[in-house]
């Protein structure tokens, strides 16, 4: 099967876990031993959000805050595929031609953000568009989608399956802006509504999630 895999900041790197990190290359090694095939997506997280802080603060350009946060997530992304070692691609893609021409090298890629005013949740959908992948999972700090952000409301509740067309009710916010943080970013949406990849939203702070997600068990929220 080939899968995108969109690692959230939130999950990895805010703050950076190391020990999460490491169980997510073990995971991926063993995974890809079994045939399947990975572009994995990785975000920046809080670091990311404390640079766009920091940058608006001292006058920067919205798409100043963006590059900014695209080279975090960068960072993170050579981080992991160093620790993949040989099973990794010996350099972060930045570009979407990059990736399709990584995947004849048959390792798994890791990349992070692609250019100002899109974000890694984006990048991960026209990734799966780009290379016809058979499922998108989006690992987050959340046990899927909810009626209501959890975080903020305690009735919400966990929502199994929905279309993508439901979504848009869900969304904070409608279009993006540096630092947007929800449960999916609306370019992602517009991206999943034309490609129609099959998606599945999970906790990402639990990896055998994602072996779960793979062999069609119900978990997280599946979005079709």
């Amino acid at each position: 099967m080939k899968v995108v895999l969109r690692i959230g900041g939130s999950v990895i790197a805010s703050p950076p876990n190391s020990v999460l990190i490491s169980k997510y290359v073990d995971l991926l090694k063993g995974l890809k031993a079994e045939g399947h095939e990975f572009v994995v997506v990785v975000g920046g997280g809080s670091i990311a959000r404390d640079f766009i802080e920091l940058a608006r603060k001292v006058g920067l350009s919205e798409q100043n805050q963006d590059d900014l946060a695209i080279l975090v997530s960068r960072l993170f992304a050579q981080l992991l595929a160093m620790r993949l070692g040989e099973f990794g691609t010996e350099f972060v893609p930045t570009s979407v031609p990059q990736v399709i021409q990584l995947l004849n090298e048959k390792k798994i890629i890791v990349m992070g953000g692609l250019r100002p005013g899109m974000t890694t949740d984006a990048v991960a959908a026209m990734v799966a568009e780009k290379v016809d992948a058979d499922l998108l999972i989006k690992a987050t700090d959340q046990e899927g989608i909810y009626t209501k952000n959890p975080d903020k409301h305690t009735d919400a509740e966990k929502i199994d399956q929905l279309s993508l067309d439901d979504i848009w009710d869900l969304l904070e916010e409608d279009k993006h802006k540096a630092g947007i943080h929800q449960i999916l970013d609306p370019e992602a949406v517009r991206l999943l509504q034309r490609s129609k990849t099959k998606t599945i939203v999970v906790n990402g702070f639990k990896p055998d999630n994602i072996p779960l997600a793979i062999k069609g068990k119900r978990i997280g929220t599946l979005i079709e």
